[in-house]
């Protein structure tokens, strides 16, 4: 029962921290991903730095478009790549997007020039682990929460290893973990894989390759993430799986909203923040204003 509680109590915790009003200010490790995944965690980091709450973002120090901010605290760790060799493997990613029209998630995820830039994420964890004076740091601090981006599992591995409640910041998830990792229904015969292109009304025929794109994942997917988890392993001295890291997660914030997805199940810690993208939208001038009230008119 004791145990059971404690489930509940962490997630409600993690929750007030994040709601102004109800809680003081506390202490947040950020594990974000870099790039255009920053872009949009950026500016809810700030906010609640605005909000009183104290923030530390650790981050590769090879990275995109991080920049320099006097609101919270940076800390770094050195990686065996450099920008030069990210900007390389990202430009022969793109390339491959555009030559291939890939099906499923594992022909993205299993494609072999996707390969080397999948290495350098995936090795942002042991990157920073092995830099001792950052993880006796963080030991030092006594942080309230995780603050993450899934993308590289680095934070979701941060969190399992200091006991830490985490945060899961994302538009969504490799494979089947976030299911699994949720505990969210998603049958195969009413909600379609990522990039299957399948609509929510399915024929038979697109049923039937659901499924397999389904099992394709369960018997595949592992072995993307294989080297991370074996680092996981390694480092919390027992088998590590994908669940087991993702199943940790008090709070699912998605980037997305419930109307533009599939009509599916979720659990009451998931929670759709759709409308947040990577740069702040102008607001409208006063003539595109006027033509957005008449064309709104006519369709009513």
């Amino acid at each position: 029962m004791a145990p059971a509680m404690l489930t509940g109590f962490l997630p409600l915790c993690v929750c007030l921290l994040l709601t102004p009003g109800f809680a003081e200010a506390g202490k947040l490790l950020v594990v974000p991903m870099h790039g255009s995944h920053w872009f949009t965690m950026r500016s809810v980091v700030e906010k609640l730095v605005h909000r009183g709450h104290e923030v530390v973002v650790v981050m590769p120090e090879v990275s995109w478009h991080v920049g320099k901010s006097f609101n919270f605290t940076m800390k770094t760790y050195s990686t065996f790549y450099t920008l030069e060799d990210l900007n390389q493997q990202f430009r022969i990613f793109s390339d491959a997007q555009w030559k291939d029209q890939w099906q499923s998630i594992v022909s993205v995820l299993l494609n072999s020039p996707t390969g080397r830039l999948f290495e350098y994420y995936f090795s942002h964890c042991r990157s920073l682990f092995n830099d001792t004076k950052l993880v006796k740091y963080l030991e030092e601090n006594s942080f309230d929460a995780v603050f993450l981006d899934p993308f590289d599992m680095c934070g979701l591995i941060v969190a399992k290893y200091f006991s830490l409640p985490s945060v899961v910041f994302t538009r969504g998830v490799f494979c089947h973990y976030f299911e699994e990792g949720t505990q969210c229904p998603s049958p195969p015969s009413y909600v379609p894989r990522i990039l299957s292109a399948f609509p929510d009304a399915m024929t038979f025929g697109e049923r039937v390759w659901n499924h397999i794109f389904h099992l394709e994942e369960h018997l595949l997917c592992h072995y993307f993430f294989k080297n991370v988890l074996e680092f996981a392993s390694e480092l919390l001295q027992k088998t590590v799986t994908a669940y087991d890291l993702f199943s940790h997660t008090s709070i699912w914030l998605l980037r997305s909203d419930f109307v533009v997805e599939y009509p599916k199940p979720v659990m009451p810690n998931v929670i759709f923040i759709g409308g947040i993208n990577c740069h702040q939208g102008k607001p409208l001038s006063k003539v595109s204003h006027l033509s957005f009230s008449i064309l709104r008119t006519s369709w009513l």
